[in-house]
C-alpha cells in the first residue's frame, strides 16, 4: 500500500466534517447558497483579493520623494537665484522671438510701410519687456516706498546709482534679448530697410521708368517681387542680413563690455568680500522667503480672529487649525510705523561693528536693543 502524506489523508473527509459544523453556526439565511461553508471555511489571506491600488505607505513614500525633488530644485534656483532668473528671462525671450517670428511677423512689403512695422517689431516688445523688468523688480518699489515716506531725503548719490543700476540692469536682460535675436534673424531688419537699399549699387538693376522705392519695398515678400527682379532677391536679402546680423554682433560685443566693466565696479566698490558676499545673497533671498511665507501665516491668523469675532465661529481646515492653536498669541496686528520702518531702500550698514544686512535685520537689531533712537532714524 502506498504511503499517504499527512495532508492528504481523508481530505473529503475533512471537508465534510468542516462543512456539518460550519452549518451549525451559520444563519439560515446563508444554508442554501452551495458556497457559503467552503467560503468561510477557507483561511483569509486565500480569499482576499489582490489589492487593486498600493498600499498607503507606498504613496506617501513616492510624495516624500517628489517633495524631496522639489526641495533640492528649489534650493539650487535659490542658490543662484539671479543667475538662473536673468538666464530663464533671456531663454523665456528667445522663445518668445521665434514664435513671433514664425506666427506673427509679417511684412506688409509697401512703402513707408515697412520701415514703420520693422521697427515696431524690433522696438515695440523691447519697450514692453523692459517695463515688465521694472514692474517685477522690488527694487523699483523699495525706491519708490523711500521716496514717498522719507522724501528721498537719505538717499546719497551712490545709494541712487546702485538702486537705479539695479533696476535698469535687470530690466535690460529681456529687450536686448529681443533686438539681439530680431537682429540676429535680419527679418525685421529687411523688412524696414529694403526700401532705402540704392539700386545703383546692384549691377544691370533695370530701375528706368521704375518707382524704385515701391520695388525695393517688395523684396522681403518674394512672392511680390516681378519675375524679372528675382536674380536680384538673393544678393539684396545677404547685404540686409550681413548689415543686421553685424550691428546685432557688435551689440553683444558691447554689452559684454559693458557687464565685464559693471561687474568689476560692483566688486570693488562693494564693501564685502566674496564669501560675506555669498552670504549676503543667500540671507537676503532667504529673509524675503519666509517674510513672505509669515506674513501669509499672519494674515491668516488675524483674518481667522477677525470672522470669528463676526460669527462666533471660523470654518478651517485641518492645516490653519494647526496654524491657529500652534501662533495663538501672534494675531496681533503689525502697528503701520513699523511697517514703514522695514520698507524702502536699504544699503549695507554695521553697528558697532555687527553687519546689518537689512532693514529689517536693523529694525530686529533695535527692538531687541531697545535703541528707540535708532527706531526713530529708521521711520
Amino acid at each position: 500500500m502506498p504511503y499517504d502524506h499527512p495532508s492528504t489523508v481523508n481530505h473529503s473527509a475533512c471537508l465534510n466534517q468542516l462543512d456539518h459544523l460550519k452549518s451549525l453556526h451559520t444563519p439560515a439565511s446563508t444554508l442554501h447558497h452551495p458556497l457559503s461553508s467552503t467560503h468561510h471555511s477557507l483561511p483569509s489571506v486565500l480569499l482576499r483579493p489582490p489589492p487593486s491600488n498600493p498600499p498607503p505607505g507606498s504613496k506617501m513614500a513616492a510624495a516624500a520623494l517628489v517633495t524631496e525633488n522639489f526641495k533640492f530644485v528649489s534650493l539650487f534656483f535659490k542658490s543662484k537665484d539671479v543667475m538662473i532668473f536673468n538666464g530663464l528671462i533671456a531663454l523665456g525671450t528667445v522663445a518668445s522671438q521665434t514664435a513671433y517670428n514664425v506666427f506673427a511677423f509679417s511684412c506688409p512689403c509697401s512703402p513707408e510701410r515697412n520701415h514703420r512695422y520693422g521697427l515696431a517689431a524690433i522696438g515695440v516688445p523691447a519697450l514692453v519687456f523692459f517695463l515688465l523688468g521694472v514692474m517685477m523688480n522690488r527694487s523699483t518699489w523699495d525706491l519708490l516706498s523711500e521716496c514717498r515716506l522719507r522724501r528721498c531725503r537719505r538717499l546719497a548719490a551712490v545709494s541712487v546709482f546702485a538702486v537705479m543700476g539695479n533696476i535698469l540692469g535687470r530690466a535690460a536682460i529681456a529687450p536686448v534679448t529681443w533686438v539681439l535675436i530680431s537682429l540676429l534673424q535680419g527679418e525685421a531688419y529687411m523688412c524696414a530697410l529694403s526700401e532705402f537699399v540704392d539700386p545703383d549699387t546692384l549691377e544691370e538693376f533695370p530701375k528706368e521708368g521704375r518707382n524704385v522705392i515701391q520695388l525695393m519695398a517688395k523684396f522681403p515678400c518674394r512672392g511680390t517681387v516681378p519675375s524679372e527682379l528675382l536674380p536680384f532677391w538673393e544678393e539684396i536679402e545677404r547685404r540686409l542680413k550681413y548689415e543686421s546680423q553685424l550691428l546685432g554682433w557688435l551689440i553683444v560685443a558691447a554689452m559684454a563690455v559693458v557687464v565685464f566693466l559693471m561687474l568689476c565696479a560692483k566688486r570693488c566698490c562693494s564693501p564685502f568680500g566674496s564669501q560675506q558676499e555669498e552670504y549676503w545673497s543667500r540671507f537676503h533671498a532667504s529673509e524675503q522667503d519666509l517674510f513672505k511665507r509669515t506674513a501669509a501665516v499672519h494674515a491668516n491668523l488675524v483674518a481667522a480672529e477677525n470672522v470669528k469675532s463676526f460669527f462666533g465661529f471660523v470654518a478651517l481646515d485641518d492645516e490653519e487649525k494647526a496654524q491657529v492653536e500652534e501662533h495663538a498669541g501672534a494675531s496681533t496686528p503689525v502697528q503701520s510705523e513699523d511697517w514703514n520702518r522695514v520698507a524702502g531702500v536699504y544699503l549695507y550698514r554695521e553697528n558697532g561693528g555687527v553687519p546689518l544686512y537689512s532693514r529689517l535685520h536693523k529694525w530686529a537689531r533695535y527692538h531687541v536693543d531697545n535703541n528707540t533712537e535708532g527706531m526713530e532714524k529708521l521711520s
